[in-house]
């Protein structure tokens, strides 16, 4: 039931955000060199590694690490980088992962190839079962702001009380979150 959702879901935006996707991608090519898409190597379903994109909201260069570990994650924004990120437009592209089935709408957030303290907390507590999301439940109780350990207690806490109910209330509150702007660091 939860991929039929969401690969009719992700289908359907994909159609819908045909334009603004478009519009995007010609702003991140307009205000800064490289690609529009920035591709990275994410720990998708029991650990497998898979590329999920994102436009791109740092500059070519940038070291593949998690923003909140760069020393000034401000100096590597691009022009619009910042806006991409507080309006989490540089996450759209990330609809062809959900397509593909790397991804669903909700579950934990994937982690970087390089996250090994999450990784392994998560594969502790068997979170790496679950297919990686868009949003998630940590996502909307802290996002950019919780340390690993709470993040985890709270993908471990989704993976416990999952259900397409429990996700329609999660997706309901990320709407809210992005238009508020909640827990955005970066």
């Amino acid at each position: 039931m939860k991929r039929l959702f969401d690969l009719a879901s992700a289908s359907l935006a994909l159609l819908v955000l045909l334009l603004p996707i478009f519009m995007v991608a010609v702003a991140v090519r307009l205000t800064s060199k490289g690609p529009a898409l920035y591709w990275s190597d994410r720990v998708g379903r029991y650990n497998k590694i898979f590329k999920m994109p994102k436009f791109r909201s740092m500059r070519v260069g940038t070291p593949a690490v998690a923003t909140h570990l760069l020393a000034n994650p401000d100096a590597y924004l691009t022009p619009i980088g910042s806006f991409l990120r507080r309006s989490s437009l540089d996450e759209l592209p990330q609809l062809w992962c959900i397509i593909k089935g790397d991804m669903s709408f909700v579950g934990p957030r994937p982690a970087l190839y390089n996250q090994e303290d999450l990784i392994a907390l998560r594969t502790q507590k068997g979170v790496h079962a679950l297919v990686p999301g868009l949003t998630g439940w940590a996502q909307i109780n802290g996002r950019d702001e919780l340390p690993i350990p709470d993040k985890v207690a709270l993908d471990f806490e989704y993976l416990q009380k999952q259900s397409m109910v429990f996700d329609c209330m999660i997706l309901l509150r990320t709407f809210f979150k992005v238009i508020r702007h909640d827990n955005i660091s970066h």
